[in-house]
């Protein structure tokens, strides 16, 4: 396969811009005029569009959008550790390091980029990085839209160490919503979940479906790959399918957190909710010279 016909053919489907400062951006159109926008400050996806301009992420008013400050929205990677389960900082490095455009990756399946727009990004460790964390790897990272205005994002993680490690990563999405009081989430009945308000103890999910009255923080553990977010005052629904990401995330800062947050105005918590594809109660273990796969995608239908 000629490898630079097929990345010249992708070329016209991207165009890259910077943000205000000086940050490289990739921006992802179909021909329906969709759009999905990478930054490549963390390999953030920052915008993801529907056919009339609506905007389906969160980004709070607040968000500092200069590095080295990870962006408060979009879709922030959780990697190699989520939250403060580890000796790094929160969530680990991946999301406030600088990630370049692969030109040439290594092949996905065929249908992985057929008819679709998209971009690969690479991040590999910093000698800073492997003095906090002494593990050699390549994250890969595909971000794609397709002609439905669905987005996909591909994560390939190769071990070029001499050793083994284990990571954990989560796509950490943030769902713009009507109102938090108007949302439910359906797909995780009868599922355990780790409370992380509750120093992380286990507990059953009693409900049939999860609505919000204040402050939520829960892994929610080996769920099934189809999640939905249901939005009753917007009438749509966002549809989660994930493969390799066995946990699902759910957080809402609710009032009296948001205020304790700089970059999240007081009241925002209404009108976001995350929920995240993740690998986070059993890490992911991989060999000298093996790769893990793991995959997420995110589309959004109307519902009555």
């Amino acid at each position: 396969m000629d490898h630079s016909a097929k990345s010249d053919d992708n070329k016209a489907k991207y165009e890259v811009t910077k943000d205000s400062n000086g940050v490289q951006q990739v921006l992802l159109r179909n021909p329906r005029g969709a759009s999905v926008k990478v930054s490549l400050f963390g390999g953030q996806v920052v915008s993801w569009k529907k056919e009339n301009g609506e905007e389906l992420l969160f980004t709070s008013s607040k968000a500092n959008f200069k590095p080295p400050m990870a962006v408060r929205g979009g879709i922030p990677i959780c990697f190699p550790q989520f939250g403060n389960r580890g000796i790094l900082e929160q969530h680990g490095f991946a999301r406030n390091r600088m990630w370049i455009i692969d030109e040439n990756p290594p092949p996905l399946h065929p249908n992985d980029s057929k008819g679709k727009s998209f971009v690969d990004l690479l991040f590999t460790p910093s000698e800073e990085d492997l003095k906090r964390w002494n593990h050699s790897f390549e994250f890969r990272l595909r971000v794609a839209l397709d002609f439905d205005g669905y987005l996909t994002m591909i994560s390939r993680v190769r071990n070029i160490n001499c050793k083994p490690f284990s990571f954990s990563i989560a796509y950490h999405t943030y769902f713009s919503i009507s109102d938090i009081s108007e949302v439910r989430v359906e797909g995780l009945e009868t599922l355990d979940y780790l409370d992380n308000l509750q120093q992380k103890e286990r507990f059953t999910e009693q409900g049939d479906a999860l609505t919000f009255e204040s402050e939520i923080d829960r892994v929610y553990l080996s769920s099934e790959d189809v999640i939905a977010v249901l939005d009753h005052e917007k009438k749509q629904t966002f549809v989660i399918r994930k493969e390799g990401l066995p946990d699902v995330v759910v957080w809402n800062p609710w009032e009296k957190k948001s205020r304790a947050i700089a970059d999240l105005g007081d009241e925002e918590y209404k009108q976001m909710l995350c929920v995240d594809g993740a690998a986070i109660e059993n890490p992911i273990n991989l060999k000298p010279g093996e790769e893990w796969t793991g995959r997420l995608e995110l589309s959004v239908v109307a519902s009555t």
